[in-house]
């Protein structure tokens, strides 16, 4: 295998390296020797706060290897993927409700057109005139 190439900051951070390095051979003793004790607590206190990771047989063990609280149940799940479907339902009745809502508008508007033709006496070429249901429109607008 081709070993992979070092990145910039890897390059400058074995040059740094190596600097320190050199340098740390002309630090007096006692310098030298806190720098040693401060290092070996620092990787002490790193080994401490990895975490370890184990496994152990247990009765809530499932063969799949994931870990199921005892409290968890079949119906715990059957009640998660209902949950997920309320969403999906509120959704489908917001537009059911949006759709009604239209067509209701939809029908008092030709409802009050139809009235206005009723209640008006016009001429019968009124009625073909495609402007005339623009002016129906306009007119009971301006009532409201």
């Amino acid at each position: 295998m081709k070993p992979t190439p070092f990145t910039p900051q890897d390059q400058m951070g074995m040059r740094m390296a190596a600097l320190l390095d050199q340098h740390t051979q002309q630090l007096p003793y006692d310098i030298s020797e806190r720098l040693r004790a401060a290092r070996t607590r620092a990787l002490a206190a790193a080994r401490a706060s990895r975490p370890v990771l184990s496994t152990v047989a247990s009765p809530q063990a499932q063969a799949n290897g994931t870990l199921r609280l005892p409290f968890q149940s079949q119906t715990h799940e059957i009640y998660k993927l209902l949950v997920s479907f309320i969403p999906l339902i509120c959704l489908a009745a917001g537009l059911m409700l949006l759709y009604e809502f239209h067509n209701d508008q939809a029908a008092l508007e030709l409802a009050e057109i139809d009235s206005a033709l009723l209640i008006d006496d016009l001429p019968p070429q009124a009625y073909a005139d495609p402007a005339f249901i623009d002016f129906l429109k306009n007119k009971t607008l301006q009532k409201d």
